[in-house]
């Protein structure tokens, strides 16, 4: 968010780009928070001056305390389109996350996922999840890790990391030495996916604030992606 407003990376007639926000929903929910959703709804109506309710459809999500790239459906043929193109990972998502541990192994990992009793857990009886992870740099005890997300499970990439015990920093769900205040260092950087109209290969980016830690301590190779 810059002065109060959406940071839109691109728009046309079909969709548009955006930046989450930390600590913002993608969606309202029973928490009635402010959400993602609704503010670039409220910013389409303004700026096209629509009348009645705006469609914009919601093709992928972040967790609440992820910020990073974001692409919603501005017509329903382009979100049936993206959906698509998810179902078939056709749609690729890069994230960086700081782990709480040295790690200096590349390697694709794979579980099964369940959501139980409103909780995330690696079960046998879930779904599949897979991610493929590469060390970027270590230092001070800490890996910097771009990951290519496969699959799309709901807390993924928190839960499959934490099961190897080599959790996110500052994850207050996953990660038993993470402490209150801390933001989780998961940034959804980069999305490409192919137009839902033309025939090109559309490729978005985005870093998180270097000045802030544990991104601080690896902002050359964040600056660098």
């Amino acid at each position: 968010m810059e002065d109060g407003k959406i940071k839109i990376l691109y728009e046309d007639n079909h969709l548009i780009v955006v930046e989450k926000p930390i600590n913002m929903l993608v969606q309202s929910d029973n928490t009635h928070d402010l959400d993602l959703q609704t503010l670039i709804k409220k910013y389409l109506k303004e700026k096209y001056q629509k009348p009645g309710n705006v469609y914009l459809g919601l093709v992928h999500r972040l967790d609440r305390p992820v910020g990073g790239v974001m692409v919603f459906a501005k017509t329903s043929k382009a979100a049936a389109r993206l959906s698509k193109s998810i179902k078939n990972h056709e749609f690729k998502k890069d994230y960086i996350a700081v782990l709480d541990r040295k790690i200096d192994y590349d390697a694709t990992l794979e579980d099964k996922i369940l959501i139980k009793d409103n909780k995330v857990i690696i079960d046998s009886n879930g779904k599949v999840a897979k991610l493929e992870y590469k060390v970027l740099d270590i230092k001070e005890e800490k890996t910097l890790v771009i990951i290519n997300l496969i699959t799309g499970r709901k807390h993924q990439i928190r839960i499959q990391f934490a099961s190897r015990n080599f959790p996110l920093w500052g994850d207050l769900r996953y990660n038993k030495q993470a402490k209150v205040g801390e933001q989780i260092a998961l940034w959804a950087t980069k999305i490409e996916f192919k137009h839902p109209t033309k025939d090109e290969i559309m490729i978005f980016k985005s870093k998180p604030d270097t000045r802030k830690y544990p991104w601080s301590i690896f902002k050359k190779d964040v600056d660098n992606l």
